[in-house]
């Protein structure tokens, strides 16, 4: 295994500053930057095996989101917005003291990269979306709604193991190390000896109140960078519809669509990891 590196960097929300953790592959040689930014309730860890493929050519980061794995929780749960999440993202790409860098994010990630990308001087040399695009059906995100934030308990790692198997099933295909490996990093130790998941139950408020058909367009259109979004041809949060659409309109995006999968490819497989790897090797 690749070693690598954990840092951290502070945010700020109106609460205060928060410290957010960061993992660093690769060597700080000049070499391109990649940024791995997880979805809703994941970390930075679900990119470990992509990272260390990448880490042969590229310095690659993954961070976990604020209220996420080793990142602080945020004093006020209404500060769990993407404003917040841009804001922290870019004190971390200013941290890392390059100008350019390579975007990769999944579902929640993939929406941070997009309203990066849409702004003025965007420091954004590409932007990979997995599983997510401009339209966001009312029907994905009440699933969503359902699961996320619920004070699980579990009285052991393999029940946890039990739960995730089934929440994420859309993964796809995982391998039983693979379920392991997100278990292993995706669960935190209660008081009382047992087992919760890996994130701050408060970041569900905001994502309760938002239960509607989502239209994102205004900011899709905007994008200039090279884009390219892979899609689960199962995925009920990006439709095939939608996918073909992004083909066509703002950065007219290169999609892949991988059979069997739902919301969203775990980039664990080297099908993905080949395509992403490919991807990255033709953008400056």
């Amino acid at each position: 295994m690749v070693s690598f590196a954990e840092h951290h960097c502070l945010g700020l929300s109106p609460s205060g500053f928060h410290r957010i953790r960061y993992l660093e592959w690769g060597a700080k040689d000049g070499r391109p930057t990649v940024v791995c930014v997880h979805g809703l309730t994941r970390n930075a860890h679900d990119f470990d095996p992509l990272a260390e493929r990448l880490s042969q050519r590229y310095r690659v980061i993954a961070v976990d989101v604020v209220g996420r794995g080793g990142s602080d929780w945020l004093k006020d749960s209404a500060h769990y917005t993407y404003a917040q999440y841009q804001a922290d993202l870019n004190a971390l790409i200013s941290r890392l003291d390059v100008d350019r860098v390579h975007w990769i994010g999944t579902s929640m990630g993939g929406l941070i990269g997009m309203f990066l990308a849409a702004l003025p001087n965007s420091p954004l040399a590409s932007l990979f979306m997995n599983d997510v695009g401009p339209i966001i059906p009312k029907s994905a995100l009440q699933r969503i709604a359902d699961y996320v934030g619920l004070e699980n308990r579990f009285s052991s790692l393999e029940a946890l193991e039990r739960n995730m198997r089934k929440v994420h099933a859309p993964f796809g295909p995982l391998t039983d190390a693979q379920w392991a490996h997100l278990v292993r990093h995706g669960h935190r130790r209660l008081p009382d000896g047992t087992y919760g998941l890996a994130y701050d139950p408060a970041i569900a408020d905001n994502v309760k109140k938002g239960v509607v058909d989502v239209d994102l367009w205004a900011f899709w259109d905007r994008i200039a960078a090279p884009t390219m979004v892979f899609r689960g041809a199962d995925s009920d949060l990006l439709s095939a519809v939608t996918a073909q659409e992004m083909t066509r309109r703002g950065p007219r995006a290169r999609v892949v669509a991988f059979p069997g999968i739902g919301h969203a490819p775990a980039l664990m497989a080297e099908d993905q990891i080949a395509a992403i790897e490919s991807w990255l090797a033709e953008q400056r």
